[in-house]
């Protein structure tokens, strides 16, 4: 009797219309990589020229939901899209983000201080708060920014990069090298945030400054595929993340 089903010479994560078309590998990660991180560099690059930050949360919302249009069940719970197995890790997850978050502030301070060459700094001035504004004001407004911080880009980062990204390296190269991939693209994509600045009206790039916060965003994505593994669930990514953009914006806000 033969035991074997078509469906085994298929990827079973993939939904069956992508079956006929593409292979859940690292070909497939790639793909996604270019297509997603690309258009969000250039895109990241011409808000801070702009200030126009309306097309970010687009780029997060197709992140987010490039998960559930190629892959079925059984893929969405391989990328970690189910219950977590051990609840007190999502606990450690939110902590870990938030001493995170303070220890890339502090090495900043340390460094910078408060100029732009301190990646919080630059960063926070996307943030516009006005010169002089009023304590109640600037509450309602680190309360905004902290809901939209919490929400948008640690839903969408996390199921792109941490999720289907990650699982299609995975499968072709292993768990560890494709945490050193999808952390990579996760780091490198990070330098349109800073590393490549426009001050003033012109452009500039930070060698050192970046080279600190590209690492940076390589040690803290693998936190959180850590993070994602000790809980079992992508939840554990997501309150991880959420947990250091709050620390991140608390920072900007209160500590700069």
């Amino acid at each position: 009797m033969n035991l074997t089903s078509p469906q085994t010479t298929k990827d079973f994560e993939l939904r069956p219309f992508w079956n006929r078309l593409i292979k859940f590998d690292w070909k497939f990660g790639l793909a996604l990589i270019l297509i997603v991180c690309i258009p969000r560099f250039v895109l990241v690059l011409n808000a801070n020229a702009s200030g126009n930050y309306s097309a970010i949360g687009m780029i997060m919302l197709i992140s987010a939901i490039v998960p559930f249009v190629f892959l079925g069940k059984n893929g969405q719970k391989s990328i970690g899209l189910k219950k977590p197995k051990n609840y007190s890790w999502l606990l450690w997850a939110f902590a870990s983000g938030l001493i995170a978050s303070l220890l890339l502030y502090f090495v900043g301070e340390a460094l910078y201080g408060n100029i732009y060459q301190n990646w919080y700094a630059y960063i926070g001035k996307s943030y516009q708060i006005p010169v002089g504004i009023n304590p109640d004001d600037k509450r309602i407004m680190f309360a905004v920014m902290a809901l939209v911080g919490m929400t948008f880009s640690p839903v969408g980062e996390e199921l792109f990069f941490r999720g289907i990204v990650h699982s299609s390296f995975a499968k072709s190269i292993g768990e560890k090298r494709a945490s050193v991939v999808d952390s990579l693209a996760f780091a490198l994509t990070h330098i349109s945030h800073f590393g490549l600045v426009f001050i003033d009206g012109k452009w500039d790039f930070f060698v050192v400054p970046t080279l600190i916060w590209v690492s940076g965003m390589f040690l803290l994505s693998l936190l959180f595929i850590l993070m994602k593994k000790r809980s079992g669930s992508i939840l554990g990514a997501i309150l991880c993340h959420a947990a250091f953009n709050l620390g991140m914006i608390y920072c900007i806000f209160y500590l700069l």
